[in-house]
């Protein structure tokens, strides 16, 4: 099994283990995104030591192990991206699974088992970006919109798309629903990394706000914001961005 096959194959089946946690009805509200978080992780991380032993991993519902600093290939999952999005059983939330080499995001799955009848977007299977829709949509999110986002939008005569996950956005523009995933309110490895791999597969532009590369596997994996859109749009999002956003 190659590695793209195994990040699509644990994602869609953590994704399904996800489901049956909801749907036994043993849980609500905060304490179903606990309950997920704790199985899906211990499944994906059973399953990556055991398919991939050499490899380092890094996951956010893990103590963080630095042996995973020497390694070259390093594994980066969020067991469940939007915990709050699903203990609310809402469908924006996602499964990510990635395989970072040399600090790239280089392989990468996303599921989004919310959606009637659940998909998963690979890095190895990319598709023809849809049509973009005449006005730029800005993907934010639903609680708290960045600012740096909002001023953008309107400067390019954008809309704002309001959505959960971090994963559900970046897959969103992939799939053609908005052409924008603006993001400055500070995230992690793992929210993006999976996201990043998929996106940049289907010939979106994924960077820092500042136009600069994304690099994983880090002593701090605090990732401070993000750009994921259109290539269309690169060149004006990050002038527009300069001008609103100093970047860290």
């Amino acid at each position: 099994m190659t590695d793209a096959e195994l990040a699509a194959h644990l994602a869609e089946a953590a994704g399904r283990l996800l489901l049956a946690v909801r749907d036994s009805a043993m849980f609500t509200g905060k304490a179903l995104g606990h309950a997920g978080d704790a199985t899906a992780n211990q499944f994906l991380c059973h399953a990556l030591r055991h398919q991939r032993p050499d490899d380092g991993l890094l996951s956010e519902e893990e103590k963080d192990n630095p042996v995973r600093l020497a390694k070259s290939r390093v594994w980066i999952v969020d067991p469940v991206d939007g915990t709050r999005e699903y203990g609310e059983e809402r469908a924006d939330w996602a499964v990510h699974i990635a395989l970072a080499v040399d600090g790239v995001a280089s392989v990468g799955a996303v599921a989004l088992p919310g959606l009637d009848g659940g998909i998963v977007l690979r890095s190895d299977q990319p598709q023809p970006l849809p049509a973009m829709a005449a006005r730029p949509r800005f993907l934010v999110s639903r609680t708290r919109p960045a600012p740096e986002a909002e001023a953008v939008a309107a400067a390019l005569g954008g809309e704002l798309v309001p959505m959960g996950s971090a994963g559900a956005k970046a897959m969103a523009v992939v799939r053609g629903e908005a052409e924008v995933y603006l993001h400055s309110g500070g995230q992690y490895e793992w929210d993006s990394c999976a996201p990043a791999a998929v996106a940049a597969a289907h010939g979106l532009h994924c960077s820092r706000i500042d136009g600069s590369a994304l690099i994983y596997n880090c002593s701090d994996t605090y990732m401070p914001d993000l750009l994921i859109c259109r290539p269309e749009w690169v060149e004006k999002v990050l002038a527009e961005v300069a001008r609103f956003a100093p970047v860290e």
